[in-house]
């Protein structure tokens, strides 16, 4: 399809600030305490209907293989060095030098074996090496892929309305108080969608409205539009430390030590909960933040939490309880967990039920929402991920609020349910094939 091809003005991965700020901030804590640790990571496709055709796969193959081309560029890096004080000049130093070297880290494959149709198949992707060397190439791979899916799979749509449809939804969150930014990078349609999107919410915020749009995840959008950059970390850093050192009992009060050990005590503190269930990472966040000299807990030393699993009202519920206990009052919850419009709206009313300041971080809404042209019916997006598998040759496994979430080797998930104490949950709108 034309609009899709031929209009873009970005062909595949041109920066490396395309990815989500925390790709870097996680990048740069390895760099500081786990530079020679091996790893190995997976993707899976939640909707495996959706499959690639060959055409798809040869355009897949040849963007990552023209990843080995991208490099940082000074005004990047300068923009980093004023930007993100909090990313250490001996980081930046390995960032200059730092390359994709996808023919030694990325073995990607076309297995056509599961389709009655030969010319579609499931894709394969693995990646290997060191976890410094490896740890950027999440974000590009999966928008690559749900690139390659739109260009020459589902092509009944073009960019028509995107722009407006993200100046409209900007408009009602700004106007409903709602604190958002963009964190729609690795399911977005392509490059040009994310782009137009960003103009739209750039406009929105031309108006005044009692909320506001804090930034992006994507730190070339966030260099593009003069908006900040937003993130903290991902799932991924709990569950490197956790498989790297073989121990899930400590391994989130471990993660939470290195992480103010690298950036300090109340810098990038917003700590994610759901790696291994949030009432077990709740016990490493009373014991006191040992990087520190104030003596305060981890709890009082992060100015918040992010929810990403599970049923946000228990987790509002869980969160006012166990901050009440500890007699804290005034915290941040970020919303990230497959986010629209009404869903903000519905959680920021229940979240300040309970005293809680609210932000949302929306992604595939954002960058993936179309209508078939011709059909008129939604363009679903792929549900795709790509999670940390192995660490020193350990398994890494992420349990989660929601068992519909849980990634990894059955043996070890079900061994660190044990040795946690993990309590099975589920809620009945996580249907992970339709949410995004």
């Amino acid at each position: 399809m034309a609009p899709a091809t031929a209009e873009s003005p970005v062909n595949g991965i041109t920066s490396i600030l395309d990815t989500d700020l925390y790709k870097l901030t996680m990048q740069c804590a390895i760099h500081k305490y786990f530079p020679q640790t091996h790893v190995t990571y997976a993707f899976t496709n939640r909707t495996p209907q959706k499959r690639l055709n060959r055409d798809a796969f040869a355009w897949l193959q040849e963007q990552v293989a023209r990843l080995s081309t991208v490099a940082i560029q000074d005004d990047e890096l300068q923009y980093l060095h004023k930007q993100c004080p909090f990313l250490s000049q001996a980081y930046l130093d390995f960032l200059k030098a730092f390359r994709f070297r996808p023919s030694e880290h990325v073995d990607l494959q076309f297995d056509a074996s599961t389709s009655e149709d030969s010319s579609l198949g499931d894709i394969h992707m693995t990646i290997t090496g060191l976890w410094i060397d490896t740890i950027l190439y999440e974000i590009p791979l999966l928008a690559l892929t749900s690139e390659a899916f739109f260009r020459f799979c589902d092509t009944d749509w073009d960019y028509e309305g995107q722009e407006e449809a993200a100046y409209r939804k900007g408009r009602e969150m700004l106007a409903s108080g709602i604190v958002f930014s963009e964190f729609g990078t690795r399911r977005r349609r392509d490059y040009k969608t994310q782009d137009l999107v960003m103009k739209g919410l750039a406009e929105a915020t031309r108006e005044s409205g009692s909320g506001k749009l804090t930034g992006t995840s994507n730190v070339h959008f966030a260099m593009k539009y003069g908006v900040a950059p937003v993130g903290t970390v991902a799932h991924e850093w709990f569950m490197g430390i956790a498989a790297a050192t073989n121990d899930y009992e400590t391994a989130s009060e471990k993660a939470l030590e290195y992480w103010t050990g690298c950036f300090g005590e109340g810098v990038l503190g917003i700590a994610l909960t759901d790696t291994f269930g949030t009432p077990v990472f709740l016990r490493a966040f009373s014991k006191p933040a040992t990087n520190g000299s104030s003596g305060r807990s981890y709890a009082e030393v992060f100015g918040g939490v992010r929810q990403d699993s599970g049923d946000p009202k228990e987790y509002i519920k869980m969160m006012r309880d166990y901050y009440d206990k500890i007699g804290i009052k005034d915290k941040t919850i970020i919303f990230s967990d497959s986010l629209t419009v009404d869903r903000c709206k519905k959680y920021k009313s229940l979240a300040a039920a309970y005293g809680f300041t609210s932000s949302f971080g929306i992604g595939t809404h954002l960058t993936n929402d179309f209508t078939g042209k011709d059909s008129g019916e939604k363009s679903k997006p792929l549900n795709i991920v790509i999670k940390l598998s192995s660490a020193n040759g350990k398994p890494a496994i992420k349990l989660s609020d929601e068992m519909g979430k849980h990634t990894g080797d059955p043996a070890t998930v079900l061994q660190a349910k044990e040795t946690l104490g993990y309590t099975e949950k589920h809620w009945k709108e996580a249907d992970e094939a339709s949410r995004w």
